[in-house]
């Protein structure tokens, strides 16, 4: 029987190195020793900003700087094996002092808010020092009818202690809890099925073994169906208290004005895929065509329709092929990704307790770190591609701006990411003569089109009617939300699939709910990462340029004009419409390849 590895197990260098932010836990209390006197200096600044506005500043950001490389390291210590009691631990006491920043400085910006436009405007004028903060106070201002008064905002700060237990709930039960049962796989071993090896059980050949990996899998997730609706419940509550105190018309509006990202945005989205279903369609009967099989099921849409002649990747071979793939992005660029690479930035394979899925992550004072769980399929290729399009997105914009702007917003967050995989992807349509081969690779990009345009745009339209029915006081049960989660699997996917029951469940594995209204972001990404691909591989320099003006920002600019500066404009739905429109082209491709 097949077992995942203990922590201990794993070899040291297929590790990140946590040891750069901190080489020991003790010298991890003592900066959180520190960051409390810090807050107490902070929290005494209350009632003074006119006469120390700047210093105040100054101390806020230190502080902020300082908390989030606890929390950081607490969390990544924490994911590698969510079982740990002491990652356990640490992770909560971070999440605690996160959470004692935000009530300290709850003061802040309602006191900076009350010195008034006209005062602030003439004191960024003559202090210059103060002019740093400028963009900052001034989306301050624009925000300024949703900040409350310094004691309410004190209390909404309390109050995230409790926003934050429905995340909580979910991560342990999903990550370190639940234990999803074994199969028999195809060569008659026991095998164990985990949220982090689903999707390889499910791209395997043998059709018995992907049904009875699915029907395993959701059989396990349907008996907490109940706690998982609770969690879920729970979660899109606390984000209606806040979206309420702070007078907003909807909790997607909050969200959303983080970055100051029109609700068209979203809309628009959905309406225009809406508008390409047929293609999706077309997607779903040429793969029914080419699987020969009477019934489509949900546990078909991840076996690759075309066989490939290699299809496991060690580490190695997958980090020279991200390399050869974004060569176009020039020397610079690739060396960052061989620093990555050899300084173990990334976290490679599963083991008990870590934490599923793949993230990049890291503080202002650490490297890019990146979560894998890699098992060596293409996707996990691609995987790696995505995530340290994150990381050097993140580096790039650190060394390029200081703290206060150096983190970018989430709408551009899987611009970078997504780049790397569409280079990839053309790289290795490029590179192949194989017509077999090459049917292969186009039905892996057709499946990120799915997984990402079309797949992440259904979330993001049950994140819509679900906040919405809450917002009218409609209790989400596990009933309902399986029922409209499967009306949505039934719309997207269309007659030709059979939408198994089990994959009402579905919503209950998808730890971004509980982030809302990040989803569509992956795919107005995906989008505007298919246009800038494509004019870096068309205009060479000039637009390489271009985007790494992009990568440079940080959030010096809001992210709909730093993508302008990118070449791609998302308040308008020419870039939804050209990445359906190649997703349409690639189709035609795979159809003349496979069926002439």
């Amino acid at each position: 029987m097949e077992q995942l590895k203990k922590r201990s197990e794993i070899r040291i260098e297929d590790t990140w190195n946590l040891a750069d932010m901190y080489e020991t836990l003790e010298a991890w209390e003592l900066d959180y020793k520190r960051a409390e006197r810090l807050l107490e200096e902070l929290a005494l600044k209350k009632g003074s900003l006119r006469s120390t506005l700047k210093s105040t500043l100054d101390l806020y950001y230190e502080t902020l700087r300082l908390v989030d490389k606890i929390y950081v390291y607490a969390h990544q210590y924490s994911d590698q094996d969510t079982a740990n009691s002491i990652g356990q631990s640490i992770a909560r006491k971070a999440q605690n002092l996160s959470i004692e920043m935000g009530a300290k400085t709850s003061y802040l910006v309602p006191e900076i808010l009350g010195l008034g436009e006209t005062w602030l405007e003439n004191e960024i004028k003559s202090e210059p020092e103060l002019g740093y903060y400028k963009r900052i106070i001034k989306e301050m201002i624009r925000q300024n009818e949703h900040v409350r008064s310094a004691e309410i905002e004190e209390i909404l700060a309390d109050a995230a202690d409790l926003s934050n237990a429905p995340k909580d709930i979910y991560t342990f039960l999903s990550n370190a809890d639940l234990r999803f049962g074994e199969i028999s796989d195809e060569n008659g071993n026991l095998v164990e099925i985990t949220s982090g090896n689903l999707v390889l059980f499910l791209e395997n050949k043998n059709r018995k073994t992907r049904a009875a990996a699915f029907q395993t899998f959701y059989k396990e997730l349907e008996q907490f169906k109940n706690t998982f609706a609770a969690a879920y419940y729970a979660n899109v509550r606390q984000a209606i208290f806040f979206s309420k105190a702070r007078h907003y018309h909807s909790t997607r509006a909050m969200y959303l004005d983080d970055a100051n990202i029109p609700e068209e945005v979203y809309d628009n989205l959905i309406e225009t895929t809406h508008k390409h279903l047929d293609t999706m369609y077309r997607y779903v009967k040429l793969r029914k065509q080419i699987l020969k099989v009477e019934e489509l099921h949900m546990y078909d849409v991840y076996v690759p329709i075309v066989s490939e002649a290699k299809q496991h990747y060690t580490i190695e071979e997958a980090k020279q092929l991200v390399l050869d793939a974004l060569h176009v992005m020039g020397e610079e660029y690739t060396s960052i990704l061989k620093q990555g690479f050899e300084n173990r930035w990334i976290d490679v394979y599963p083991n008990e307790g870590k934490k599923s899925g793949a993230y990049s992550w890291g503080c202002y004072d650490s490297n890019p770190y990146v979560l894998l769980n890699f098992q060596g399929t293409l996707n996990d290729v691609f995987t790696l591609a995505h995530e340290m399009g994150h990381s050097l997105h993140k580096y790039y914009s650190k060394q390029n701006q200081g703290f206060a702007y150096a983190d970018y917003r989430i709408f551009v967050a899987e611009v970078a990411s997504t780049c790397n995989e569409a280079l990839l992807i053309r790289y290795l349509l490029e590179k192949t003569q194989d017509s077999k081969q090459k049917a292969y690779l186009l039905n892996h990009f057709l499946d990120k089109f799915k997984g990402t345009m079309f797949r992440q745009t259904m979330f993001a339209e049950f994140e819509k009617e679900t906040h919405k029915l809450a917002e009218r006081k409609t209790p989400l049960t596990a009933e309902l939300l399986c029922q409209i989660y499967k009306e949505l699997n039934e719309c997207y996917f269309g007659p030709d699939m059979i939408v198994d029951q089990e994959i009402s469940m579905e919503w209950a594995r998808i730890p971004h709910f509980y982030r809302p209204f990040y989803v569509y972001q992956y795919a107005t990404g995906f989008a505007a990462a298919v246009a800038l691909s494509s004019r870096i591989l068309k205009e060479g320099e000039h637009a390489l340029e271009d985007y790494k003006k992009f990568l440079k920002g940080g959030s010096s600019m809001d992210p709909i004009d730093l993508l302008k500066i990118a070449g791609v404009d998302m308040t308008k739905p020419e870039p939804i419409e050209e990445a359906l429109n190649v997703f349409a082209a690639l189709l035609g491709e795979l159809e003349q390849i496979v069926i002439g």
